[in-house]
């Protein structure tokens, strides 16, 4: 990848997500990568990756324990570009419904993430993907690639921007599966278990940054 080494990436390290996955997978596609909770090192990156496994409240209790929403904001107000994955993505909206309890998230979007009314939960296993028209993350992939997807709750309507770029899934009901929205994008699958197709992702967002 011509110059990617020159892009430094913080994989936000607030005790949730594959870090050390993560951090692989973008080693491999030639990004420079340091896993830190240092806001100073996170604010200063060329990208910014949040990752997130578990429950909202408990992603969204570590992330404030480390100023980590305050971190993307400040990012995002600076046209600083930011990946979400998985619970990563969910939090990066104004609030999550888990077993009852509402908790509020990083409001970057309007609206809830709520459980999926679905037979299997959770949503576990490859799936396919409708990416947006037009869509960076997704440049060069198939229409039926499949991506690496562990959930049992996700937004399920976009009432952000109409200019952002919105990729749906289906688990019976449709769902997000990636948003583009300027400096700040997301995926609900995880690009660092999805094998070759998870690293042109990476690759992809690597690239543009």
């Amino acid at each position: 990848m011509s110059g990617a080494a020159k892009r430094r990436v913080v994989i936000l390290d607030y005790g949730s997500g594959n870090l050390r996955s993560a951090q692989r997978a973008l080693q491999r596609v030639g990004a420079q990568v340091e896993v830190t909770s240092d806001a100073e090192a996170a604010v200063a990156a060329d990208g910014l990756l949040v990752p997130g496994v578990g429950a909202y409240a408990a992603c969204m209790a570590g992330l404030r324990r480390v100023d980590g929403d305050q971190i993307i904001a400040e990012r995002v107000r600076a046209g600083a570009p930011v990946l979400g994955v998985c619970v990563g993505m969910q939090i990066l909206f104004a609030h999550g419904v888990e077993f009852g309890v509402d908790t509020a998230g990083c409001a970057q979007w309007p609206g809830a993430v709520t459980r999926l009314d679905a037979p299997v939960i959770p949503h576990m296993g490859w799936n396919v993907v409708d990416a947006a028209a037009g869509s960076t993350l997704f440049a060069g992939l198939d229409a039926d690639t499949r991506f690496y997807f562990v959930h049992s709750y996700a937004a399920q309507s976009w009432e952000g921007s109409p200019q952002a770029l919105v990729t749906w899934a289906t688990h019976r009901v449709p769902f997000l599966a990636a948003v583009e929205d300027g400096p700040l994008a997301a995926t609900q699958f995880h690009p660092e278990k999805s094998g070759d197709a998870g690293a042109t992702l990476l690759s992809n967002w690597v690239e543009a940054l």
